[in-house]
């Protein structure tokens, strides 16, 4: 059995002692000797992307009630010194395991190493925190999600029968190691193509803790700088849809693809309007179900099931890992967001979206 996978002797001798002292009040998960594991959930915030309070606060307390444990969820609202009291006060609170959306690597590693300290036991989710030493990692193959972003700008310049577009880059944070393997996956496809000739490269930058406002200024000077841009690989849905209020400006959007991921409603129907080209759906539900049933294995001191290994660059170890699938979502399979619950219909069909709904065959 791989080291890091169970709890420690300190943690299981406190999950122990918690259950003399309390299986009366507590509805224990088995024979009445141990209580319930509690299990604590960091957000990042909820402005780089709806989907954390929209999504994963919903899936993720789903599976906690469905699993019989007790759980807080909180958002750091992409304040790193609250991020930082935030876990103290889990830690203090008795949490069998801590899950972590790090807000960067060096405050995630303190806050995973100081869980470790105190016998907690520790998920990445969504984002591998560099040098860190969480037992387990969930996310998506975000170099997958990448090179389908990729595919789909090339996709989208193809029907358009653009010749020799130049391509502007809003890279997402650069604290956020899912960031740089989103450009290892877009680039693998681009790069390519610049130098075929094929496409001219533009502008590129990243954007500062994924904040739409500050995607606004770039992208405004961007197209300052180089007014024919006529592609956007934008990494995330917020950043693509600041490109697009921009280009909405100068009466240009729809004429210039513009990518995205997350699959949020705005970006929805900002694809059935014709002003997006692309996104990349990614099942929020299964990527919360796995890290639930992983942390209540870690609670328990059992053995998780994985599906990968990813590689810790600074920290020179390989993290087990469950990497969910991403799914590409054009105008034409819009529908397959809506049947799997991920949006409603009611959401996302409003307003203007109505009768684009209707044509799209949105049910």
């Amino acid at each position: 059995m791989r080291k890091g996978l169970l709890l420690t002797a300190a943690s299981v001798v406190l999950v122990s002692s918690l259950a003399a002292c309390d299986d009366s009040s507590s509805g224990g998960t088995g024979s009445g000797s141990h209580v319930k594991p509690k299990i604590g959930v960091i957000l990042p915030d909820s402005k780089s992307s709806a989907r954390w309070e929209t999504a994963d606060r919903k899936y993720l307390s789903e599976a906690f009630k469905a699993a019989g444990v007790d759980f807080d969820i909180q958002n750091a609202q992409n304040d790193k010194q609250q991020f930082q009291t935030i876990a103290d006060q889990m830690i203090t609170s008795g949490v069998n395991v801590l899950v972590i959306v790090n807000l960067d690597s060096g405050t995630g590693k303190a806050v995973l190493d100081k869980a470790k300290a105190q016998g907690v036991a520790t998920i990445d989710y969504d984002r591998l925190t560099l040098g860190g030493s969480a037992q387990y990692y969930v996310s998506f193959d975000n170099t997958e999600v990448g090179k389908l972003q990729g595919e789909g700008l090339s996709k989208c310049l193809s029907d358009m029968k653009a010749k020799k577009p130049i391509v502007a880059t809003l890279n997402g944070s650069p604290t956020d190691n899912n960031a740089t393997l989103l450009a290892d996956g877009y680039n693998g496809v681009l790069d390519p193509k610049y130098k075929s000739g094929d496409y001219l490269k533009g502008p590129d930058q990243s954007v500062p803790d994924w904040d739409s406002a500050e995607a606004s200024t770039i992208f405004e000077q961007m197209l300052t700088s180089e007014p024919k841009i006529g592609g956007v690989l934008a990494a995330n849905d917020t950043l693509g849809n600041a490109a697009i209020a921009i280009l909405r400006k100068q009466h240009r959007n729809g004429e210039v693809p513009v990518t995205g991921q997350d699959a949020t409603v705005q970006a929805l129907q900002n694809i059935l309007a014709g002003d997006q080209c692309m996104t990349v759906y990614k099942a929020v539900k299964k990527e919360a179900d796995a890290t639930v049933k992983l942390a209540v294995s870690l609670a328990k001191a059992e053995k998780g099931e994985t599906n990968a290994t990813v590689e810790d660059p600074e920290g020179k170890r390989k993290v087990p890992s469950v990497l969910e699938t991403p799914v590409a979502i054009y105008k034409d399979n819009v529908q397959d967001v809506v049947d799997d619950g991920y949006v409603t219909k009611a959401q996302l069909c409003t307003g203007k979206y109505a009768a684009l709904c209707t044509k799209a065959g949105i049910k």
